[in-house]
């Protein structure tokens, strides 16, 4: 699995995290969900990502988006 593509899984699930504890603990998980799309917008647009940082430095090699 290269970089790009574990950004992405780990974007999904995060993102299916928080819609479950916004709908089974509290709806204010939803600002969570925001923050991620903000990550992602954010990321795209720089090309820097904090989990990009994290999963390189755990050895995922590198991929297109994020080197």
């Amino acid at each position: 699995m290269t970089l790009d593509r574990a950004v992405m899984f780990f974007a999904g699930v995060m993102i299916l995290v928080s819609l479950a504890l916004t709908l089974w603990v509290s709806p204010y998980f939803l600002w969570f969900t925001a923050f991620i799309g903000v990550n992602l917008m954010q990321s795209a647009i720089t090309g820097w990502c904090p989990a990009a940082l994290i999963f390189k430095a755990l050895g995922v090699k590198g991929g297109c988006a994020f080197n």
